[in-house]
């Protein structure tokens, strides 16, 4: 018999808070009601919820998903940025959070340090959702793992390649989702940007018992070898910017240009695709690009066929919503 899953009243602080079970389900329903918005049916399934979108972090993607995922089903949320509120400065986040546990229904924050969200779900008393912080970026993992089942119909066995920052929240969170879920994950990284071996070992254990793989390679040309996905991300993080120049020296070789596709052995035949969580530094249309070009992908690879950037973009507001009906009904 099937086991039944219950997330109701449960928060999302990082990806190994679900069980494999767990995380397979979200994508379920994530799945279930994109259908259902595609055949344009209106739902019902947050009516008369009020959600708190907390933000110390600027936001595309994160808010526009929370703000339609929770409008599509009768919800409503309040945007709170880090000018409106108290959060951290005159009233302690211990505080913000009881008395927004009092008001909300559940509270999104998306910010820097993973010790605030872990406040925020330890004393609101509702379910808190991580939007992203330094150390994590749940909900953006899920919408990878929804992109890629989409497209190969499966996630056991594909292998997914990360370029980049080896140790950053958006690759930290997708191997963890990749372990979890059965699929071979290597992180192509330079040393010095390398995971920590307590993180490493963690998510090792997982991929074990799984029957599945997390390596890392700093070598880019063996690590793209017969990868399904080549996934990247910005070279700097928010809150990083210091470290730019450093970065541009260390992961020059990572970018991914049309010669590493081609490494996969995949390319022509519908056998690899590109994912990038975006904003991406690909054309010469920002103040940054038209100063030094492409940066960690090329425009030839970001606007490629193979490319689902886009349709990964739009999944984050399938996933958040399956996570937001899936926690509060």
């Amino acid at each position: 018999m099937k086991k039944r899953i219950n997330l109701k009243g449960r928060s999302l602080l990082k990806i190994s808070d679900l069980s494999n079970e767990e995380l397979i389900y979200l994508l379920d329903l994530a799945d279930r009601l994109k259908r259902k918005k595609k055949r344009g049916v209106l739902g019902n399934l947050l009516a008369r919820k009020n959600i708190a979108l907390i933000f110390e972090k600027a936001s595309t993607r994160t808010r526009s998903a929370f703000t339609v995922a929770a409008v599509d089903e009768g919800g409503s949320v309040e945007f709170l940025g880090r000018h409106d509120i108290h959060l951290g400065k005159k009233e302690s986040i211990k505080d913000s959070a009881r008395v927004l546990g009092r008001m909300f229904d559940a509270i999104q924050f998306r910010g820097y340090k993973q010790e605030t969200v872990g406040i925020l779900a330890q004393y609101a008393g509702v379910p808190v959702w991580n939007g992203l912080t330094d150390e994590a970026h749940p909900t953006q993992a899920l919408a990878d793992l929804m992109t890629i089942r989409e497209h190969f119909h499966r996630l056991k066995g594909i292998k997914v390649v990360y370029m980049g920052d080896g140790r950053n929240n958006v690759c930290l969170s997708l191997m963890m989702g990749c372990a979890k879920a059965g699929a071979n994950f290597v992180d192509c990284t330079p040393g010095e940007l390398a995971p920590g071996h307590a993180r490493l070992d963690e998510v090792q254990a997982v991929a074990r018992r799984n029957a599945c793989t997390v390596t890392v390679e700093p070598e880019p040309a063996r690590a793209v070898i017969g990868a399904q996905v080549v996934y990247t991300d910005v070279w700097v993080s928010m809150g990083e910017e210091s470290e730019f120049d450093k970065r541009l020296r260390l992961l020059k070789p990572y970018q991914v240009n049309m010669g590493l596709m081609r490494q996969t052995g995949n390319v022509g035949r519908n056998g690899v695709i590109f994912l990038h969580c975006l904003p991406a530094f690909h054309n010469h249309e920002t103040e940054l690009t038209r100063k030094l070009g492409a940066l960690e992908v090329t425009d030839e690879v970001f606007e490629a066929p193979f490319s689902k950037v886009f349709d990964q973009a739009e999944n984050r507001m399938h996933t958040i919503k399956a996570l937001m009906v899936a926690t509060l009904t």
